[in-house]
């Protein structure tokens, strides 16, 4: 369990960063189409890092309670 919260926590820091990359590569762009595609690209990565915190979040979560538990 504590390696499934390490590696979420990992993943979640590594799409972040990509998403970060995205949004601030965002201004550079003139052209709309490519604009709203890079703008779908940051969010998607931004929805992954999300999601990689909340599952981090409960693992962490269900290590903590079992350790009342035991």
């Amino acid at each position: 369990m504590k390696m499934s919260v390490i590696l979420s926590a990992v993943f979640a820091v590594i799409c972040f960063s990509v998403a970060i990359t995205g949004f601030s590569g965002l201004g550079d762009i003139t052209d709309p189409a490519q604009r709203s595609d890079g703008e779908g690209f940051a969010l998607f990565w931004t929805f992954l890092g999300a999601v990689a915190t909340v599952f981090g979040a409960l693992g962490l979560w269900v290590l903590k309670t079992q350790k009342r538990r035991a």
